[in-house]
C-alpha cells in the first residue's frame, strides 16, 4: 500500500467514496479538530488557490490518504506486507501502521508545511521535472551548476525532479535540455522541496518530532529517505527529520518492495500519480489506485478472488 503526497490534491476529491463510507468525512473532521481548520470544506469546495497552499495541502492530503485506507480496511482486504508514502505520504503510511495517531500526524504536517513555506521566500526557489534523461546524468549536471540545486525526487526511471534556488534551477534546466532531455517542466510549487534549502524547516520541525507520541510501526514502513524499515520510534523520528531536506528515493523504494516479493501495489488516496510511476518502475507488478468506490471495490475483488496473489 502506497500513499501519495503533495500534487495529488484536487477540489472535490473523495466525494464519491464519502457517499458510501462515513469514515471519509469523519477522518477529515478528526484532522480538522487537531488544527482548527475545516479541512473537509477545503477539500470539497476549495478554492483551488487555498488548497494549493503547502500548509493546507499537507494536512488535507494526509487525511485523504488515511481516510481512503480506512475505507479500504472496512472492505476486508488482505493486509499489506509493506506500507510506503511519497514524501508527505509517509505520514499517512505511519498512521496506517499505528506509529502515529491522526491528530498528532495532522499537527506535524501542518507545521511541516508552514516551516517548508517559510524556509525560502516565494520566488527564490523552484522545482523542475526532467523527462527522458538518466537520473545520474541529471545529478552530474546539478553538481556543475553554481548555486543550490540537486535532485529532489527520483520518481521513475524516466522522470527526475530537481529543486533549489531559482537561478540555479534555471541553469540546470538549460543544461538538461542541451543534454537531450525529452521534456523539462517547471513545477507550480511555492517552495523548493527536498533540497538543502529546506534544512531550516527540518530544524524547526525537529523539536515537534522529539515531543510527538510516536510508536514502533505495527506494519513495515519503507522510509523513502534511506530505504530503511523502522522498528523503533526514534528511527521513525530520524527518518521524518531527514526526509525534509533529502531526495525522495521512490524508484528504489518500489523496487525494494518488489524484491521482497511484493507483486501488487495499491495507491491509497486521490489521483493515480503513484500508480502511473509504479507501472514505469516495476511494469511486471500489478498496480491499482483506490480513489473512488468502483476502484476500491474492484481492487478488493481482484485481491480476494480465488488464485489471487498472497
Amino acid at each position: 500500500m502506497v500513499f501519495p503526497g503533495q500534487g495529488s490534491q484536487s477540489v472535490g476529491m473523495l466525494d464519491d467514496l464519502a457517499q458510501r463510507y462515513a469514515c471519509i468525512q469523519q477522518t477529515f473532521v478528526e484532522g480538522s479538530d487537531a488544527i482548527g481548520l475545516d479541512l473537509w470544506r477545503l477539500a470539497t469546495t476549495g478554492p483551488e488557490e487555498q488548497l494549493a497552499m503547502t500548509a493546507i495541502t499537507q494536512p488535507i492530503m494526509l487525511c485523504a490518504g488515511v481516510a481512503t485506507w480506512r475505507a479500504w480496511c472496512e472492505s476486508s482486504p488482505p493486509s499489506p506486507a509493506f506500507l510506503a508514502g511519497h514524501s508527505l505520504g509517509e505520514y499517512a503510511a505511519l498512521v496506517a501502521a499505528q506509529a502515529l495517531d491522526l491528530a498528532t500526524a495532522t499537527r506535524l504536517v501542518h507545521s511541516r508545511g508552514t516551516f517548508m513555506q517559510e524556509a525560502v521566500p516565494v520566488g527564490e526557489g523552484a522545482m523542475a521535472a526532467i523527462i527522458g534523461l538518466d537520473a545520474a546524468r541529471i545529478a552530474e549536471l546539478c553538481a556543475g551548476v553554481e548555486g543550490e540545486v540537486s535532485v529532489a525526487n527520483y520518481n521513475s526511471p524516466q522522470q527526475t525532479v530537481i529543486s533549489g534556488a531559482t537561478a540555479a534551477v534555471d541553469q540546470a534546466v538549460e543544461l538538461a535540455r542541451a543534454a537531450g532531455a525529452k521534456r523539462v517542466t517547471l513545477l507550480p510549487v511555492s517552495a523548493p522541496f527536498h533540497c538543502a534549502l529546506m534544512q531550516p524547516a527540518a530544524d524547526a520541525l525537529r523539536p515537534l518530532l522529539d515531543d510527538a507520541p510516536i510508536q514502533a510501526p505495527r506494519l513495515p514502513v519503507v522510509h523513502n529517505v534511506d530505504l530503511s524499515i523502522s522498528t523503533r520510534a526514534d528511527d521513525v523520528r530520524a527518518a521524518l527529520f531527514r526526509q525534509i531536506a533529502s531526495p525522495v528515493r521512490w524508484v528504489e523504494s518500489i523496487r525494494l518492495m518488489a524484491e521482497q516479493g511484493v507483486t501488487v501495489f495499491v495507491e491509497s488516496g486521490p489521483g493515480k500519480i503513484l500508480t502511473g510511476l509504479g507501472k514505469r518502475i516495476c511494469p511486471e507488478q500489478s498496480h491499482h489506485s483506490i480513489h473512488d468506490v468502483d476502484s476500491l471495490l474492484g481492487t478488493v475483488e481482484t485481491l480476494t478472488a480465488p488464485g489471487a496473489p498472497e
